[in-house]
């Protein structure tokens, strides 16, 4: 794609490639199939060594680049000189490469840009997006450093698959050099309408970044018309070809395919570890550790203020309030996973939540006996399946989320066809597990009512809405959705044709 001009405050740029490697890069370091995100796969741990890092698409990744050529580039979480340590060269089946962030590039590029101007934005937030110069400058930059590690790492006809909103300049610089690439982009959040990306002063930089894919994926099918129907209002769209169950459309002689991809979870690992007796056994202990209430509820999500973890535990308060729940018979469990912690709006929303637990324990809990309990803490996967399999509620109540993957592995869990989802309406999977209990997270009264109606759900009930979504997910996995995408390169930048 041909580089565009674009305007802001100071001055004209190229949306090229400036000082960009040997497209070919050094010998014996390219690969197949490369995948870059914001964050390496891995962290470092309390013992010094490096880790599996938590998460869904860390998840959903590791299981469907098994058995593939495939190398992760990303951030490994150190900022320039002060980095702890250097990740290793693998980690499992899958060859790292690290991409070095300064304290410049992580203000403004991660903090500021990413996480202040376009996660907001994309939530539907628009009062609290910030539009600067600066994060913008750093955004770009960061973006051509990710470039030029892909380019160099790429096998020729090699196939690059980027992954959210971090990095959505990146196709443009590497289809500038490297044509041959095969370039996908998965979307993880939302797309908003486009009278709300209208007002970002650089969308026409982020149209003809994403454009420069050969496959662009989202959530849901809202998203992906979101997204053609501001190509359309930028002109950037020639033709448009609407195939099942994508659309194609023809940018400057290109094919780009825009389609939803709803991403799953690695269904058969989790039913294997259900399935094993030490499981069980954990999860009633859990139970019988918070005294065997007659009602578990649950609530797992990274700390973010579009979560909706003060909305759902507002209605739980009410419900005590009110006399509807009995605080002797009812517990509920919130793990808050850390989340941008250094970052003054994600450590807004952790002092209010935390202050909402105090109030709510406060007036509630029996001595020696919490009626919430809430962990900021990060648990290892296995210990989140015990949670699933204890809990009789699952609370996932986001204002606005992509997809939310915490969903799909609770029904996942539920083996024996008990269990209740509340499900916001407003989360990616309300579209596909429609059999949850859905709930509108600003209506506080709405959801009262809804997480009464879950913990009564006649047994028989709670099993036919569980039986559908699992048949869902069993028809749709991690491993689906990942050849699907794959399918789609293929068909739209065969092996060969370009470069």
């Amino acid at each position: 794609m041909a580089p565009r001009q674009a305007h802001d405050d100071q001055g004209i740029y190229a949306l090229g490639v400036a000082d960009l490697p040997d497209p070919l890069g050094p010998p014996g370091v390219r690969h197949d199939v490369v995948i870059a995100a914001n964050r390496l796969p891995v962290r470092l741990d309390g013992d010094g060594g490096w880790a599996l890092s938590p998460g869904g698409l860390v998840t959903a990744m590791t299981a469907v680049m098994e058995g593939r050529d495939a190398v992760w580039i990303g951030w490994d979480g150190g900022l320039g000189d002060a980095a702890d340590s250097a990740p290793p060269a693998r980690f499992g089946d899958m060859a790292l490469r690290s991409v070095s962030l300064s304290e410049t590039d992580y203000a403004d590029y991660y903090e500021g840009f990413s996480n202040g101007t376009l996660w907001p934005l994309y939530h539907n937030g628009l009062l609290s997006t910030r539009f600067r110069r600066s994060w913008w400058a750093a955004y770009r930059r960061v973006n051509e450093k990710f470039a030029k590690v892909a380019i160099e790492t790429t096998e020729q006809d090699g196939t690059l698959w980027i992954h959210d909103y971090h990095l959505q300049l990146m196709p443009a610089f590497v289809r500038e050099a490297r044509p041959d690439i095969r370039i996908g982009l998965f979307l993880h959040t939302p797309f908003p309408p486009s009278q709300l990306l209208m007002r970002l002063p650089w969308r026409e930089a982020i149209t003809d970044g994403l454009l420069a894919t050969d496959v662009i994926g989202f959530q849901t099918p809202t998203d992906a018309r979101n997204f053609l129907s501001l190509a359309h209002r930028m002109g950037r769209t020639e033709e448009v070809m609407p195939i099942d169950p994508v659309t194609e459309i023809i940018v400057e002689g290109r094919r780009v395919a825009v389609g939803s991809f709803p991403i799953s979870v690695d269904v058969d690992r989790i039913d294997e570890m259900v399935r094993d007796p030490a499981a069980r056994e954990a999860a009633n202990a859990f139970r019988e550790s918070l005294g065997s209430p007659k009602h578990l509820l649950l609530g797992v999500d990274r700390l973010d203020y579009t979560k909706g973890i003060d909305a759902r535990l507002k209605a739980f308060e009410e419900l005590l309030r009110d006399g509807t729940l009995d605080p002797a018979e009812v517990a509920f469990v919130q793990v808050a996973t850390p989340s941008r912690d250094d970052v003054r709006g994600y450590s807004n929303t952790r002092t209010e939540i935390e202050q909402l637990v105090g109030s709510i324990n406060g007036n509630y809990a029996q001595l020696g006996k919490p009626v919430l309990h809430y962990l900021h803490q990060s648990l290892p996967f296995e210990d989140l399946v015990h949670l699933f399999l204890a809990a009789d509620v699952m609370l996932v109540t986001p204002f606005e989320d992509g997809m939310n993957l915490v969903a799909k592995e609770y029904i996942a869990c539920r083996t024996d066809g008990t269990g209740v989802l509340v499900l916001s309406e407003f989360a990616g999977t309300a579209v596909e597990l429609h059999q949850a209990l859905l709930c509108n997270p600003f209506d506080t009264a709405g959801m009262k009512r809804v997480i009464e109606t879950a913990l009564t759900l006649p047994v028989e009930e709670q099993r036919h809405r569980v039986r559908a979504m699992r048949t869902h997910l069993w028809a749709n996995t991690v491993h689906d959705w990942a050849e699907g995408f794959f399918r789609h390169l293929d068909d739209v930048h065969p092996r060969g044709q370009r470069g």
